[in-house]
Protein backbone atom coordinates (compact mmCIF):
# COMPACT_ATOMS: atom_id res chain seq x y z
CA UNK A 1 0.00 0.00 0.00
CA UNK A 2 1.61 3.29 -0.97
CA UNK A 3 1.10 6.06 1.70
CA UNK A 4 0.23 9.43 0.45
CA UNK A 5 0.64 12.60 2.61
CA UNK A 6 -1.16 15.39 1.39
CA UNK A 7 -0.38 19.61 1.91
CA UNK A 8 -3.86 19.80 3.96
CA UNK A 9 -2.49 16.42 6.09
CA UNK A 10 0.73 18.67 6.74
CA UNK A 11 -1.00 21.24 7.55
CA UNK A 12 -3.18 19.70 10.41
CA UNK A 13 -0.37 17.96 11.82
CA UNK A 14 2.13 21.33 12.39
CA UNK A 15 -1.17 23.23 13.13
CA UNK A 16 -2.36 20.46 16.09
CA UNK A 17 1.66 20.50 17.38
CA UNK A 18 1.36 24.84 17.43
CA UNK A 19 -2.42 24.90 19.36
CA UNK A 20 -1.22 22.01 21.51
CA UNK A 21 2.01 23.70 22.90
CA UNK A 22 0.55 27.17 23.19
CA UNK A 23 -2.17 26.08 25.15
CA UNK A 24 -0.04 23.78 27.56
CA UNK A 25 2.27 26.63 27.91
CA UNK A 26 -0.51 29.08 29.40
CA UNK A 27 -1.48 26.80 31.51
CA UNK A 28 -5.16 26.18 29.94
CA UNK A 29 -7.24 22.89 31.33
CA UNK A 30 -8.31 20.06 29.15
CA UNK A 31 -5.53 22.55 26.80
CA UNK A 32 -5.42 19.44 24.19
CA UNK A 33 -9.26 20.56 23.02
CA UNK A 34 -7.12 23.27 20.70
CA UNK A 35 -6.21 20.96 18.80
CA UNK A 36 -9.11 19.30 18.30
CA UNK A 37 -10.51 22.69 17.38
CA UNK A 38 -7.46 22.97 15.07
CA UNK A 39 -8.43 19.99 13.05
CA UNK A 40 -12.42 21.17 12.89
CA UNK A 41 -11.22 24.54 11.34
CA UNK A 42 -8.58 23.63 8.56
CA UNK A 43 -10.20 24.08 5.03
CA UNK A 44 -9.87 23.83 0.90
CA UNK A 45 -9.81 27.33 0.73
CA UNK A 46 -8.74 30.43 2.83
CA UNK A 47 -12.88 31.83 2.28
CA UNK A 48 -14.36 28.76 3.27
CA UNK A 49 -11.47 28.97 6.62
CA UNK A 50 -13.14 32.46 7.63
CA UNK A 51 -16.32 31.22 7.10
CA UNK A 52 -16.14 28.26 9.20
CA UNK A 53 -13.99 29.76 11.98
CA UNK A 54 -16.61 32.98 12.45
CA UNK A 55 -19.25 30.23 12.61
CA UNK A 56 -17.43 28.19 15.53
CA UNK A 57 -16.21 30.87 17.65
CA UNK A 58 -19.67 32.47 17.41
CA UNK A 59 -21.30 28.98 18.47
CA UNK A 60 -18.61 28.76 20.72
CA UNK A 61 -19.46 31.78 23.03
CA UNK A 62 -23.16 31.39 22.02
CA UNK A 63 -22.81 28.22 24.01
CA UNK A 64 -21.20 28.87 26.83
CA UNK A 65 -23.47 31.28 27.85
CA UNK A 66 -26.45 29.62 27.47
CA UNK A 67 -25.04 26.06 28.91
CA UNK A 68 -23.68 28.10 31.89
CA UNK A 69 -26.93 29.64 32.25
CA UNK A 70 -28.99 26.76 32.16
CA UNK A 71 -26.46 24.22 34.24
CA UNK A 72 -26.61 26.95 36.67
CA UNK A 73 -30.29 27.31 37.08
CA UNK A 74 -31.76 23.74 36.66
CA UNK A 75 -28.57 21.39 37.56
CA UNK A 76 -25.54 19.75 35.42
CA UNK A 77 -27.59 16.36 35.15
CA UNK A 78 -27.47 14.09 31.81
CA UNK A 79 -31.06 15.35 31.52
CA UNK A 80 -30.00 18.68 30.93
CA UNK A 81 -27.25 18.42 28.69
CA UNK A 82 -29.70 16.63 26.66
CA UNK A 83 -32.43 19.41 26.87
CA UNK A 84 -29.39 21.87 26.07
CA UNK A 85 -28.84 20.02 23.13
CA UNK A 86 -32.60 19.69 21.65
CA UNK A 87 -32.62 23.43 22.31
CA UNK A 88 -29.04 25.01 20.82
CA UNK A 89 -28.58 23.09 18.16
CA UNK A 90 -32.15 24.53 16.29
CA UNK A 91 -30.83 27.86 17.52
CA UNK A 92 -27.33 27.67 15.52
CA UNK A 93 -29.25 26.31 12.50
CA UNK A 94 -31.74 29.74 12.79
CA UNK A 95 -28.84 31.76 13.23
CA UNK A 96 -27.34 30.18 10.12
CA UNK A 97 -24.62 28.90 13.09
CA UNK A 98 -24.61 24.88 11.71
CA UNK A 99 -20.91 24.65 11.10
CA UNK A 100 -20.16 25.58 14.77
CA UNK A 101 -22.17 22.83 16.57
CA UNK A 102 -19.32 20.26 17.01
CA UNK A 103 -16.89 22.98 18.09
CA UNK A 104 -19.31 24.22 20.42
CA UNK A 105 -20.30 20.78 21.66
CA UNK A 106 -16.74 20.48 22.57
CA UNK A 107 -16.79 23.53 24.71
CA UNK A 108 -20.09 23.12 26.29
CA UNK A 109 -18.90 19.54 27.89
CA UNK A 110 -16.22 20.53 29.00
CA UNK A 111 -18.51 22.99 30.97
CA UNK A 112 -20.98 20.32 31.97
CA UNK A 113 -17.87 18.21 32.96
CA UNK A 114 -16.35 20.90 35.49
CA UNK A 115 -19.38 21.69 36.78
CA UNK A 116 -18.37 25.24 37.56
CA UNK A 117 -19.71 27.91 35.40
CA UNK A 118 -16.97 30.26 37.23
CA UNK A 119 -15.21 33.31 34.94
CA UNK A 120 -12.33 30.75 34.85
CA UNK A 121 -14.04 28.59 33.11
CA UNK A 122 -15.50 30.92 30.78
CA UNK A 123 -11.56 32.55 29.88
CA UNK A 124 -9.80 29.23 29.87
CA UNK A 125 -12.77 27.97 27.42
CA UNK A 126 -12.23 30.76 25.54
CA UNK A 127 -8.82 30.92 25.51
CA UNK A 128 -9.45 27.32 24.23
CA UNK A 129 -11.31 28.33 21.14
CA UNK A 130 -8.97 31.82 19.99
CA UNK A 131 -5.94 28.94 20.22
CA UNK A 132 -7.72 26.56 17.64
CA UNK A 133 -9.18 28.44 15.91
CA UNK A 134 -6.49 31.05 15.08
CA UNK A 135 -3.58 28.18 14.51
CA UNK A 136 -6.28 27.21 12.02
CA UNK A 137 -6.57 30.59 10.73
CA UNK A 138 -2.84 30.87 9.85
CA UNK A 139 -2.21 27.30 8.66
CA UNK A 140 -4.96 27.93 5.99
CA UNK A 141 -2.56 31.54 4.98
CA UNK A 142 -0.84 29.14 2.93
CA UNK A 143 -2.82 27.14 -0.20
CA UNK A 144 -1.28 26.01 -3.56
CA UNK A 145 -1.93 27.63 -6.49
CA UNK A 146 -4.11 25.85 -9.07
CA UNK A 147 -2.45 28.36 -11.73
CA UNK A 148 -0.63 25.50 -13.53
CA UNK A 149 -3.62 23.11 -13.29
CA UNK A 150 -5.85 25.59 -14.81
CA UNK A 151 -3.45 26.42 -17.68
CA UNK A 152 -3.15 23.06 -18.76
CA UNK A 153 -7.08 22.13 -18.32
CA UNK A 154 -7.24 25.16 -20.48
CA UNK A 155 -4.51 23.96 -23.61
CA UNK A 156 -6.64 20.67 -23.30
CA UNK A 157 -10.20 22.04 -23.99
CA UNK A 158 -9.08 24.37 -26.79
CA UNK A 159 -6.88 21.61 -27.82
CA UNK A 160 -9.71 19.40 -27.74
CA UNK A 161 -12.16 22.31 -29.76
CA UNK A 162 -9.46 22.74 -32.60
CA UNK A 163 -10.06 18.74 -33.45
CA UNK A 164 -13.75 18.47 -32.81
CA UNK A 165 -14.01 21.86 -35.52
CA UNK A 166 -11.85 20.04 -38.19
CA UNK A 167 -13.36 16.92 -37.89
CA UNK A 168 -16.51 18.52 -38.57
CA UNK A 169 -15.23 20.09 -41.59
CA UNK A 170 -13.61 16.48 -42.88
CA UNK A 171 -17.07 15.11 -42.37
CA UNK A 172 -18.47 17.63 -44.44
CA UNK A 173 -16.03 17.49 -47.45
CA UNK A 174 -16.07 13.91 -47.52
CA UNK A 175 -19.11 12.90 -46.18
CA UNK A 176 -17.28 10.22 -43.80
CA UNK A 177 -14.87 10.13 -41.13
CA UNK A 178 -12.65 7.30 -39.13
CA UNK A 179 -13.11 10.01 -36.13
CA UNK A 180 -14.05 8.40 -32.47
CA UNK A 181 -15.30 11.11 -31.26
CA UNK A 182 -13.51 10.51 -28.25
CA UNK A 183 -12.88 14.30 -27.54
CA UNK A 184 -16.31 15.00 -26.95
CA UNK A 185 -16.64 12.73 -23.59
CA UNK A 186 -13.18 13.94 -22.82
CA UNK A 187 -13.97 17.69 -22.96
CA UNK A 188 -17.27 16.92 -21.19
CA UNK A 189 -14.78 15.89 -17.91
CA UNK A 190 -12.27 18.53 -18.76
CA UNK A 191 -15.12 21.12 -18.50
CA UNK A 192 -16.55 19.90 -14.98
CA UNK A 193 -13.17 19.06 -13.46
CA UNK A 194 -11.49 22.72 -14.51
CA UNK A 195 -14.96 24.33 -13.30
CA UNK A 196 -14.42 23.15 -10.11
CA UNK A 197 -10.74 23.67 -9.71
CA UNK A 198 -11.46 27.37 -11.06
CA UNK A 199 -13.94 27.52 -8.13
CA UNK A 200 -11.99 26.85 -5.77
CA UNK A 201 -8.56 29.23 -6.31
CA UNK A 202 -11.34 32.15 -6.37
CA UNK A 203 -12.66 30.81 -2.86
CA UNK A 204 -8.81 30.95 -2.08
CA UNK A 205 -8.44 34.97 -3.11
CA UNK A 206 -9.43 37.04 -0.05
CA UNK A 207 -8.21 40.39 -1.74
CA UNK A 208 -8.95 40.63 -5.12
CA UNK A 209 -11.93 38.90 -6.79
CA UNK A 210 -9.78 36.77 -9.60
CA UNK A 211 -12.79 35.13 -11.35
CA UNK A 212 -11.63 35.19 -14.70
CA UNK A 213 -10.57 31.38 -15.51
CA UNK A 214 -14.16 30.61 -14.47
CA UNK A 215 -15.57 32.48 -16.72
CA UNK A 216 -13.44 31.48 -19.41
CA UNK A 217 -14.55 27.50 -18.60
CA UNK A 218 -18.28 29.05 -18.35
CA UNK A 219 -17.54 30.00 -21.96
CA UNK A 220 -16.03 26.99 -22.82
CA UNK A 221 -18.86 25.37 -22.01
CA UNK A 222 -21.48 27.15 -23.42
CA UNK A 223 -19.54 27.03 -26.63
CA UNK A 224 -19.76 23.15 -26.56
CA UNK A 225 -23.37 23.16 -26.21
CA UNK A 226 -23.53 24.69 -29.59
CA UNK A 227 -20.86 22.20 -30.61
CA UNK A 228 -23.34 19.56 -29.51
CA UNK A 229 -25.97 20.72 -31.50
CA UNK A 230 -24.49 20.93 -34.70
CA UNK A 231 -23.42 17.53 -34.37
CA UNK A 232 -26.64 16.13 -35.69
CA UNK A 233 -26.66 18.31 -38.54
CA UNK A 234 -22.76 17.88 -40.02
CA UNK A 235 -24.47 14.63 -40.50
CA UNK A 236 -27.46 15.95 -43.39
CA UNK A 237 -24.67 18.09 -45.15
CA UNK A 238 -22.49 16.59 -48.07
CA UNK A 239 -20.78 18.09 -51.45
CA UNK A 240 -23.91 17.98 -53.64
CA UNK A 241 -24.32 21.69 -52.55
CA UNK A 242 -21.61 24.39 -53.66
CA UNK A 243 -21.97 25.88 -50.36
CA UNK A 244 -20.86 22.96 -48.12
CA UNK A 245 -17.67 23.68 -48.84
CA UNK A 246 -17.67 27.06 -47.54
CA UNK A 247 -18.92 25.95 -44.37
CA UNK A 248 -16.16 23.88 -44.22
CA UNK A 249 -13.50 26.25 -45.49
CA UNK A 250 -15.23 28.35 -42.22
CA UNK A 251 -14.79 25.48 -39.93
CA UNK A 252 -11.42 25.06 -41.28
CA UNK A 253 -10.07 27.85 -40.37
CA UNK A 254 -12.41 28.55 -36.94
CA UNK A 255 -9.82 25.23 -35.69
CA UNK A 256 -7.00 26.85 -36.61
CA UNK A 257 -7.97 29.74 -34.57
CA UNK A 258 -9.29 28.66 -31.41
CA UNK A 259 -6.94 30.81 -28.88
CA UNK A 260 -7.43 33.52 -26.13
CA UNK A 261 -6.51 35.91 -29.01
CA UNK A 262 -9.89 37.44 -30.44
CA UNK A 263 -10.53 36.88 -33.95
CA UNK A 264 -14.33 36.97 -33.24
CA UNK A 265 -14.96 40.15 -35.53
CA UNK A 266 -12.73 38.62 -38.58
CA UNK A 267 -15.02 35.47 -37.94
CA UNK A 268 -18.62 37.06 -37.82
CA UNK A 269 -17.52 38.84 -41.28
CA UNK A 270 -17.10 36.07 -42.84
CA UNK A 271 -20.40 34.75 -41.78
CA UNK A 272 -22.18 37.97 -42.69
CA UNK A 273 -20.46 37.87 -46.36
CA UNK A 274 -21.70 34.01 -46.77
CA UNK A 275 -24.86 35.02 -45.62
CA UNK A 276 -25.04 37.73 -48.36
CA UNK A 277 -24.20 35.30 -50.90
CA UNK A 278 -27.35 32.45 -49.78
CA UNK A 279 -29.82 35.38 -50.15
CA UNK A 280 -28.57 36.24 -53.56
CA UNK A 281 -28.38 32.89 -54.82
CA UNK A 282 -31.63 31.16 -56.42
CA UNK A 283 -33.95 28.82 -54.79
CA UNK A 284 -33.13 25.34 -54.44
CA UNK A 285 -34.74 23.28 -57.21
CA UNK A 286 -35.04 20.05 -55.41
CA UNK A 287 -36.22 18.46 -51.98
CA UNK A 288 -32.23 17.27 -51.13
CA UNK A 289 -30.67 20.90 -52.22
CA UNK A 290 -33.49 22.45 -49.69
CA UNK A 291 -33.01 20.13 -46.54
CA UNK A 292 -28.73 20.70 -47.30
CA UNK A 293 -28.95 24.98 -47.42
CA UNK A 294 -31.77 24.68 -44.45
CA UNK A 295 -28.62 22.67 -42.74
CA UNK A 296 -26.37 25.18 -43.39
CA UNK A 297 -28.41 28.43 -42.56
CA UNK A 298 -29.09 26.68 -38.80
CA UNK A 299 -25.21 25.88 -39.00
CA UNK A 300 -24.93 29.61 -39.57
CA UNK A 301 -27.09 30.97 -36.83
CA UNK A 302 -25.30 28.56 -34.24
CA UNK A 303 -21.87 29.59 -35.42
CA UNK A 304 -22.86 33.47 -34.86
CA UNK A 305 -23.91 32.15 -31.46
CA UNK A 306 -20.76 30.74 -30.43
CA UNK A 307 -18.61 33.57 -31.95
CA UNK A 308 -20.57 36.08 -29.74
CA UNK A 309 -20.20 33.79 -26.20
CA UNK A 310 -16.49 34.91 -26.90
CA UNK A 311 -16.76 38.06 -28.33
CA UNK A 312 -18.91 38.96 -24.60
CA UNK A 313 -16.22 37.55 -22.74
CA UNK A 314 -13.36 39.79 -24.77
CA UNK A 315 -15.74 43.00 -24.22
CA UNK A 316 -15.48 42.54 -20.63
CA UNK A 317 -12.04 41.72 -20.58
CA UNK A 318 -11.54 44.83 -22.42
CA UNK A 319 -13.90 46.85 -19.90
CA UNK A 320 -11.57 45.40 -16.79
CA UNK A 321 -8.22 46.35 -18.72
CA UNK A 322 -5.85 46.67 -16.07
CA UNK A 323 -6.14 43.21 -14.22
CA UNK A 324 -3.91 40.95 -15.30
CA UNK A 325 -6.07 38.35 -17.36
CA UNK A 326 -5.03 34.36 -17.85
CA UNK A 327 -7.21 34.65 -20.65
Amino acid sequence: MRLRIGYRTIKTAIGVLLATSIAHALGLDSFGSAAVITILCISVTRRNSLRVSWHRFAACMLGMVISMTMFELIGYHPLVLGLFMLLFIPVLVSLKLSLGIVTSSVIVLHVYTRADASMDLFINETLLVVIGIGTALLMNLYMPSSERQLREYKRKIEKNFSRILHEFSTYIRQGDSDWTGAEISETVQLLNQSKSVAIREMDNQILKDDDQYYHYFHMREKQFEILERLMPFITTIHGSVSQSNDIADFLEDLSKAVSPTNHVPYFLGRLEEMRDQFKEMELPTTRDEFEVRSALVYMMHELQQYLLIKNTLWNEKQNNAGNKSPL
